[in-house]
C-alpha cells in the first residue's frame, strides 16, 4: 500500500508536535513537513517536490487561517485533501466548512484511532463524517419545512442516473464500486460525479453529501 504523505499546519507547538508522534505511528502514513501557520505551509508546498496527499489545518492560526489556507490550496493544489483539526463543534461552521471543500472535520480531543480511520477515508473516499457530524446534521433538518423550490427544480437539474450516483456517493461507495453497481465504467461515474458538482456549485464530494443532507435528498440517519 503506498504511503499516505501529510503536511500539518498548527501554532500551538506542543499540540502539533503530539499529532505528529501519533500519526507518524499509523502504518502507511507520515507527515512530511509542518508549519506553524497557513502561509508557512503554503511556502512549504512551493518547495517541495513530492505535493502531500493530505493537509491538516488547524482552524484558529495567526497569519493565515485554516479556512483561508484551505481556498488557496484548492486553487493551487486540487487534487490535496483538507483535514481541519479544531476545538469548535458547532454544527453549522462545519457545514459551512464542507460547503467549501474541507475533506472531514475532527474535534481536537478525538480519540487517535478516529484520526487514523479519517485520513484513510478521506483517501479512499474523498471525504470523512463521523457519528457526532451525522447527528449534528440530522438535528439541524428536523422541523425544517422541506426546501420546496429546490423540491421543485431537482427532476429539471439533476438527471436520474445523477441522483442514482448522488445517493451511492453519500453512502461512501467508490467510483469503481458505483460503477459496479450501476453497471457503467468507472470513467462515466467520474463524469456524473463532475456534473453534479457543476450543478451544485460544490467543491468536492463532502459537499455533495452536504448538499444531499441540506436538501433532504438522503436521511442523516441512513448514513451512520
Amino acid at each position: 500500500m503506498k504511503t499516505i504523505k501529510i503536511a500539518i499546519a498548527d501554532d500551538q507547538i506542543l499540540f502539533r508536535k503530539g499529532i505528529i508522534g501519533i500519526i507518524n505511528s499509523f502504518e502507511n502514513i507520515e507527515i512530511v513537513f509542518e508549519a506553524s501557520d497557513g502561509q508557512e505551509l503554503l511556502d512549504l508546498f512551493e518547495k517541495a517536490e513530492e505535493i502531500p496527499d493530505i493537509a491538516i489545518l488547524d482552524l484558529s492560526m495567526p497569519v493565515l487561517n485554516g479556512i483561508d489556507t484551505t481556498k488557496i490550496l484548492h486553487e493551487k493544489y486540487p487534487d490535496v485533501k483538507i483535514i481541519i483539526l479544531s476545538v469548535f463543534s458547532e454544527d453549522r461552521f462545519v457545514t459551512h466548512l464542507m460547503e467549501i471543500g474541507v475533506n472531514a472535520y475532527l474535534i481536537k480531543n478525538v480519540e487517535p484511532e478516529e484520526v487514523e480511520r479519517a485520513i484513510k477515508t478521506v483517501v479512499e473516499k474523498d471525504f470523512y463524517f463521523n457519528e457526532a457530524f451525522l447527528s449534528a446534521m440530522q438535528k439541524r433538518i428536523s422541523g425544517k419545512k422541506t426546501r420546496l423550490m429546490l423540491q421543485d427544480i431537482i427532476p429539471t437539474l439533476l438527471s436520474q442516473r445523477e441522483l442514482e450516483v448522488l445517493d451511492l456517493i453519500c453512502k461512501q461507495y467508490t467510483a469503481q464500486e458505483i460503477g459496479e453497481k450501476l453497471f457503467i465504467s468507472t470513467r462515466t461515474v467520474d463524469g456524473h460525479r463532475n456534473n453534479l458538482l457543476e450543478k451544485t456549485g460544490m467543491k468536492n464530494t463532502a459537499g455533495l453529501v452536504v448538499f444531499s443532507i441540506k436538501n433532504n435528498l438522503i436521511d442523516p440517519a441512513t448514513l451512520m
